[in-house]
């Protein structure tokens, strides 16, 4: 995978060195944390396509093969949060190079600390796999709550070029 570039202003490179300060994560009363499985990828787009201002990038029979077909593609490194009626309520899809592609929270699950559960399970799962660090690419405008989540996690702006 190329390196990610700043496609627009205030976009900003994060990263959390795997070190000692990692924590387990946390999942609030209700919800459980699974790995990606076959029939999850329309929620998925769906998710995707509800939180973010640009959508899932593209209609989902464009998107899916786009991510399925991707090489840095791992159905164990898709990480879901399911609510208590089965409903898909955030996920983190993350790339094998140890980078988060995208962290969705639903709306209606906002505030509950799902978002930090799920950046915490990526930096574990990472680390397990002998990774150094985790990077993610995200707008420090139309992504403030997000930057301080960030932020409060460890994760420090680097250059584009890593």
């Amino acid at each position: 995978m190329p390196e990610p570039r700043p496609p627009a202003l205030n976009d900003i490179r994060l990263r959390k060195i795997l070190d000692e300060t990692l924590v387990a994560p946390h999942w609030p009363e209700g919800f459980a944390m699974r790995c990606f499985e076959p029939g999850d990828a329309r929620p998925l787009h769906a998710l995707l396509s509800e939180v973010f201002d640009d959508g899932a990038d593209g209609p989902f029979d464009e998107w899916w093969p786009r991510i399925s077909d991707d090489p840095e593609f791992d159905p164990a490194l898709c990480f879901l949060v399911i609510d208590g009626k089965g409903r898909l309520a955030a996920a983190a899809l993350c790339w094998t190079s140890a980078f988060i592609k995208d962290l969705a929270v639903h709306p209606e699950a906002r505030g509950k600390g799902i978002g930090e559960a799920l950046m915490w399970q990526a930096f574990a799962t990472f680390r397990d796999r002998a990774a150094a660090h985790v990077d993610l690419k995200t707008n420090t405008v139309e992504n403030a709550a997000a930057v301080r989540l960030y932020e409060r996690l460890g994760m420090m702006p680097v250059a584009w070029e890593g």
